[in-house]
């Protein structure tokens, strides 16, 4: 649970002080109603980010609380400090269960330690690493697990091989290559 409080828009110096306070200015977007500008406690969402598994933030669902208010959200976009990779600004996309949405989802490749290009002294070649999908709120996968214990060197897998269900569409061409196992 990430606790928000509504902030001012008027002044730039405004952000400046909330990040030297250590916190971090974001927007909520919605559908259905105005943007809200918030500020998001620095410490609270980096004891969260902790317990995300790298690549998954486009899949995990934030529960905000907004002056007593509770929404459930997804992070849309992300903007880092250019030297020290400091968060400097969230924007948040409101889950409402009948609007679909676009979420990038991680492809998790199984199967890599018993791989038998990779025994013949391959490697794992990453093309893409999340999928661009089309879905409601209720039907984000988590991931999409690809087995690659089957292939050889010079063998790909493609998005054809992935199973996503009937209630997501995805957004790439079922023709583009997920992985290759590559010679060294």
């Amino acid at each position: 649970m990430l606790t928000l409080s509504k902030r001012d828009t008027s002044s730039k110096s405004q952000l400046t002080k909330i990040r030297r306070a250590g916190d971090i200015p974001a927007v909520i977007y919605s559908s259905r109603q105005e943007n809200i500008s918030v500020t998001v406690k620095g410490d609270e969402y980096s004891a969260i980010l902790r317990g995300v598994k790298e690549g998954y933030l486009p899949v995990t669902v934030f529960h905000l609380n907004i002056e007593g208010k509770e929404l459930k959200a997804i992070v849309k976009g992300i903007e880092y400090h250019r030297t020290t990779y400091n968060v400097q600004h969230l924007d948040f996309q409101i889950l409402e269960e009948d609007v679909p949405l676009l979420v990038k989802v991680p492809v998790d490749f199984t199967g890599e330690m018993d791989c038998v290009g990779i025994k013949l002294g391959g490697f794992l070649r990453k093309v893409m690493r999340h999928v661009r999908v089309r879905c409601l709120p209720k039907d984000i996968p988590t991931d999409f697990p690809v087995a690659i214990g089957h292939l050889n060197i010079g063998a790909t897998t493609k998005v054809a091989d992935i199973k996503s269900g009937s209630n997501v569409k995805l957004l790439v061409k079922k023709e583009d290559v997920l992985a290759v196992i590559a010679k060294r």
